[in-house]
C-alpha cells in the first residue's frame, strides 16, 4: 500500500515551505497538539505545545546559517506503510538538492511520518529525518 493523495498533502505542503520558506503554503499541515519533530538541525527534538512555531525559527535559521538555495525535493516510493484506524506510518525516500554556500549538493535520505486523521482531512504527528547520503 502507499499512502493516498490526502495523506500526501501534508508532506508535500511542509516541503514546499522548505524549498520556498513561505511559511503560508504550510496551511493546516501539523496536528493542532502533540506534534514531535525530530531534525538535523539543533535542538535536534521539537516537541511541546510550541513544537512547530520552533521548529519554523529553527529551519529559519539552518537556512541562514548553511547558505540553502534552490531547494527542490523528489520523493520516492513509500516504505514500511502501515496504517491503524485514524493513524498512518511510513517513511519516504527523500532526495534533496539545491546549493549550499554557493555550490551544489544532494541528500538523501528517509523521511519517517505519523500521520492523524481528522475532520479537516490528514496532519503530521510526528516525522524525523535522517540523511543516509550527501553529495
Amino acid at each position: 500500500m502507499q499512502p493516498t493523495p490526502e495523506m500526501m498533502a501534508p508532506i508535500q505542503a511542509v516541503a514546499r515551505f522548505m524549498a520556498t520558506g513561505d511559511d503560508a503554503r504550510l496551511g493546516d499541515a501539523f496536528a493542532a497538539a502533540g506534534v514531535v519533530i525530530v531534525e538535523n538541525f539543533a535542538p535536534f527534538l521539537f516537541e511541546g505545545p510550541d513544537a512547530v512555531a520552533r521548529w519554523l525559527l529553527g529551519f529559519r535559521e539552518h537556512v541562514a546559517m548553511d547558505r540553502l538555495s534552490e531547494l527542490e525535493w523528489r520523493f520516492g516510493e513509500a516504505q514500511d506503510f502501515a496504517r491503524d484506524g485514524d493513524r498512518a506510518y511510513f517513511v519516504l525516500p527523500t532526495t534533496w538538492t539545491g546549493r549550499t554556500h554557493g555550490r551544489a549538493f544532494s541528500e538523501q535520505g528517509g523521511w519517517a511520518f505519523v500521520l492523524q486523521a481528522s475532520g479537516e482531512g490528514w496532519r503530521i504527528l510526528s516525522y524525523a529525518w535522517a540523511v543516509t547520503s550527501k553529495a
